[in-house]
């Protein structure tokens, strides 16, 4: 099993996408931000159900950063609740999961 995981966000718009991803990569919170520019939702929220364009954004990093990465996220969204969530890798091309962890901060 790998400690590396993707981080799945979704966000209301692209420049969101992309200043958050730039951060998290600058910061080595996350080793890389994809973004898939477009994507309509349905969703309930307060009380009645939205359609929505959002972008998704998925961030590559490790288990042991999620707890800042998540914090730096949350700051820097536009959203009162946003998706933020872990995707657990099981396995992977093992060259890829190194990458992840050495372009990302050292572990504690």
């Amino acid at each position: 099993m790998t400690e590396s995981i993707f981080v799945y966000v979704v966000c209301k718009e692209i420049a969101e996408a992309r200043s958050i991803a730039a951060h998290c990569v600058e910061n080595r919170l996350a080793s890389c931000g994809n973004i898939l520019p477009q994507m309509e939702s349905i969703y309930w929220w307060d009380g009645k159900i939205n359609n929505e364009t959002e972008v998704v954004l998925i961030l590559k990093t490790m288990k042991a950063h999620y707890a800042e990465l998540e914090k730096t996220v949350k700051g820097l969204h536009s959203y009162e609740c946003p998706c933020i969530v872990t995707l657990p890798l099981a396995g992977g091309y093992k060259p890829y999961l190194d990458w992840i962890k050495t372009e990302t901060k050292p572990e504690k």
